[in-house]
């Protein structure tokens, strides 16, 4: 992906609220392609009866989205998408999820929501790639339109994905470093709030493939958890032992918030380079002071939006669901002020 594509992608996202279909950003993968509402009579997916008598009916609807920590701050976006989506669209839009991010919890909610037939769409989205593979395809047997978002389940019984293809996401973080590198070459400190997550292995990759041939030398993915405290010491501890590193890299938001702070309050400013991902209010006030270099917006509101139409419009309408990629937005600090907070 070239860097004139990255900023077209940015004009578009803030010019027009566009989204960047599969085609954008290199390919998304869903579990089983697009589906239609008319593909149980071919073997596939079959609407549950119960769902298709409140649709003929005209009842309100009820959609979730069940994210896997909505404690985290990169939640509030999602959920302000959501809720803009189910009002327009007349449906009832809730986020659910466990607090702490537990997958068997999780997990456990869906199973209770799905045996109760209480939902009539279902979008998830999950800290590890098979996490929730088994509840997925539970929904789907169950005739319940199921989506991913944010984090994409492939190869499982989703009917379509809403998010940030993570792996072109971690090669634009590659060529973004490149590019703020100017030509220098040498150490730089990956950081990831869960480096043994799926999403993280695929910006991972995605950065690996990036970078190959550069002359940059990683040291990482080191894992630093969410909490603050805890991932600031383990970034503290890292970089200590790495003194000769020319850039701090983050996989996620809370990792690079917690990176930019040892970064400020080291006095590193202007040494270290920094770039990571989202545009949390912490983010924002680090790229106007100069702290970080850029930071990367998966247009997390996008994709709570998205996810409400896609599964409403199916219920509705019978539009086919399919996969929607939300992009890549770098932020600079030139731009930051024309970039809504996520969070």
């Amino acid at each position: 992906m070239s860097r004139s594509t990255l900023r077209r992608s940015a004009a578009a996202l803030l010019g027009a609220g566009a989204l960047l279909l599969t085609a954008a950003c290199g390919a998304v993968t869903s579990g089983n392609g697009s589906a239609s509402a008319e593909d149980g009579a071919d073997g596939g997916f079959a609407l549950a009866p119960y769902i298709q008598e409140a649709v003929d009916a005209g009842e309100t609807l009820e959609i979730r989205l069940s994210y896997h920590d909505p404690s985290l701050a990169f939640a509030v976006p999602i959920r302000e998408g959501m809720q803009r989506a189910a009002d327009e669209l007349g449906v009832n839009g809730e986020m659910i999820g466990p607090s702490g991010g537990d997958a068997a919890d999780q997990v456990s909610e869906l199973q209770t929501l799905i045996n109760q037939q209480a939902i009539h769409g279902l979008a998830v989205s999950s800290a590890s790639n098979d996490a929730l593979k088994p509840v997925i395809q539970q929904a789907y047997d169950a005739g319940i339109p199921i989506i991913s978002f944010n984090t994409n389940n492939p190869d499982s019984q989703q009917m379509g994905f809403v998010g940030q293809d993570l792996v072109a996401s971690g090669e634009a973080l590659a060529e973004e470093l490149l590019t703020v590198l100017d030509g220098e070459t040498g150490k730089v400190v990956v950081f990831s709030v869960d480096s043994g997550a799926g999403w993280s292995n695929d910006r991972f990759s995605g950065f690996e493939t990036g970078i190959e041939g550069s002359g940059i030398e990683v040291v990482g993915p080191v894992n630093t958890g969410n909490e603050p405290t805890a991932a600031y010491n383990t970034i503290e501890s890292t970089m200590a032992g790495q003194s000769d590193a020319l850039a701090l890299v983050s996989l996620d938001c809370c990792s690079f918030t917690a990176g930019a702070q040892w970064i400020e309050q080291s006095g590193k400013a202007g040494e270290i380079h920094a770039i990571g991902f989202d545009v949390q209010p912490q983010t924002v006030g680090y790229l106007e002071r100069g702290v970080v270099d850029l930071t990367i917006s998966q247009a997390p509101a996008e994709q709570g939006y998205q996810a409400v139409k896609l599964l409403t419009d199916f219920l509705k309408d019978g539009v086919e669901i399919d996969d929607v990629d939300t992009g890549v937005l770098v932020v600079t600090p030139d731009t930051v002020a024309d970039v809504p907070v996520e969070g």
